[in-house]
């Protein structure tokens, strides 16, 4: 008898915000696969008698490949198994998720998808930062840093004129390189932009700077992620500057048409 595999989502690292549907499911589950940005807390929901296996890939470190991972939820599965695939963040965004969907199919194995909180919406939320604005943005992109190539300079400039909230998961230390690709798109150095590092736990740090400032900005403990728009300026980190923020604010909303106020 086939057992049934759970791609589940772990959210950005506060337990308090993984779905019921995941609370139950690790509870009760007979293989835990989890990645290594997993928080403890969370593992500690798991059942004592579930086995527990670090399927992480930590970007710099040699760790366990895909196709072993694929390998593993079909044979536990295989073996008639309550699998959970336990990933951080929301599974469905930069998780593999449809590598792991192929193979599972291939198999035959039955398998359900439990969303998380994908960690740009966890960080966003702890730093107060809106992601989108009537006035200001009125589209989100979610980048993957470590993907990131020099032929992708033209979509680059695209988000950068549509004046688009940009957040970038796994961006890495070389923040100059970063702000080069971000100028030569068009960003103006004076564009907001924030660092979070392990958003909603109690070890988050936020640090926002601006685009020609983040060359200098530090190197916060992983995983980070980098928000780039003027929708960080609302950051709670920049309320001593609040005054100035809503001068920009209001200056904004001046140059809207009486006729899309109300829209």
């Amino acid at each position: 008898m086939k057992g049934r595999v759970y791609l589940v989502g772990a959210g950005p690292g506060d337990p308090e915000l993984l779905a019921v549907r995941a609370t139950k499911l690790l509870k009760t589950a007979d293989v835990v696969l989890y990645d290594d940005l997993v928080s403890p807390e969370i593992l500690k929901l798991v059942s004592p008698q579930a086995r527990f296996e670090n399927v992480g890939k930590r970007c710099g470190k040699k760790g366990i490949s895909q196709q072993e991972i694929n390998f593993l939820m079909i044979e536990f599965a295989a073996l008639g198994l309550k699998v959970v695939r336990l990933k951080s963040g929301d599974p469905l965004i930069f998780g593999r998720l449809g590598e792991e969907i192929e193979a599972l199919r291939a198999s035959g194995i039955e398998f359900e998808i439990v969303p998380g909180v994908t960690s740009a919406f966890g960080a966003a939320a702890s730093a107060q930062i809106p992601l989108t604005h009537r006035h200001t943005s009125h589209a989100l992109v979610l980048l993957a840093g470590h993907r990131a190539n020099k032929n992708d300079e033209d979509d680059w400039r695209k988000f950068i004129s549509s004046s688009a909230t940009l957040v970038i998961y796994m961006p890495g230390q070389n923040y100059a390189e970063i702000a080069t690709r971000l100028l030569a798109a068009g960003a103006s150095a004076e564009t907001s932009c924030a660092i979070l590092s392990r958003a909603t736990t109690p070890e988050q740090q936020t640090f926002v700077t601006s685009v020609g400032s983040l060359p200098e900005a530090p190197h916060l403990p992983a995983p980070t992620l980098l928000f780039v728009g003027e929708v960080v300026r609302f950051s709670s980190e920049t309320q001593p500057q609040f005054a100035e923020a809503s001068a920009w604010l209001n200056q904004a909303i001046r140059t809207v048409p009486e006729e899309d106020w109300l829209a």
